[in-house]
């Protein structure tokens, strides 16, 4: 494809944000997101929340699709009471992006997960989370950095097959996978940072933000498989 795949990018949902003169809800995205993206290759369309029974036909009109980083996920979708640390829910983004997720499933659209949209790809499957874990972020606004280690023979290490530093910022992890979810890496502490679906069916979730990397190994992985399917 001469002019690269379109992948769309969920946004986030804002009330009261000022531009200007005016404040007014927006739907927002860090400028990473669609920045890493257009260096691996690929078109941006960013997905402003929307009804989820309309994700389906916008899944039909990208060649892959990005779940963007952002609140907690409210626990009642894998059956469970919030959590003292557990922060307040974003209901509308939850069922907009957990619709994405499942129509990408649906239309075998490659799928990449960053942080939150890695637990909901995870919670979308059946799988739950663990609501809060220490030493994942670093100071209020500022991304840590910590090694993850790939699990040999898996998507993910076939894209970086050795252990890296990773920016991340994030309270919440993987719990019990989802169906068909095997890990693909860990952190130190055993942590699942990786997820991926085994099979043709392009499927990742990381639970760091490679769009504050220089590597772009996962977000080519993403843009290539987008570009195989058009072509296919």
């Amino acid at each position: 494809m001469a002019d690269g795949p379109l992948i769309g990018i969920s946004t986030y949902a804002e009330p009261g944000v000022r531009w200007g003169a005016w404040q007014l809800d927006s739907a927002l995205l860090p400028a990473g997101y669609p920045q890493v993206v257009q260096r691996a290759g690929g078109l941006v369309a960013m997905l402003p929340p929307d009804a989820p029974e309309r994700a389906a036909a916008t899944v039909a009109r990208v060649d892959g699709l990005v779940i963007a980083g952002g609140p907690d996920v409210e626990p009642v979708h894998y059956g469970a009471e919030p959590g003292p640390r557990t922060g307040p829910p974003a209901r509308a983004r939850d069922a907009w992006e957990l619709a994405l997720i499942r129509a990408a499933l649906d239309l075998r659209v490659p799928l990449l997960g960053i942080c939150r949209g890695m637990q909901l790809l995870n919670v979308a499957l059946g799988g739950t989370l663990v609501q809060h874990v220490d030493g994942h972020a670093g100071a209020p606004g500022a991304f840590g950095r910590h090694p993850v280690t790939p699990v040999p023979g898996t998507r993910y290490a076939g894209l970086v097959p050795e252990e890296s530093s990773v920016p991340s910022f994030h309270h919440q992890a993987v719990d019990r996978l989802g169906r068909g979810l095997v890990p693909s890496a860990h952190a130190a502490d055993g942590t699942v940072e990786a997820v991926e679906l085994p099979g043709p069916h392009w499927v990742l979730g990381v639970q760091w933000h490679p769009e504050m990397a220089e590597d772009l190994r996962v977000l080519r992985g993403l843009t290539r498989a987008a570009a195989t399917r058009v072509a296919a």
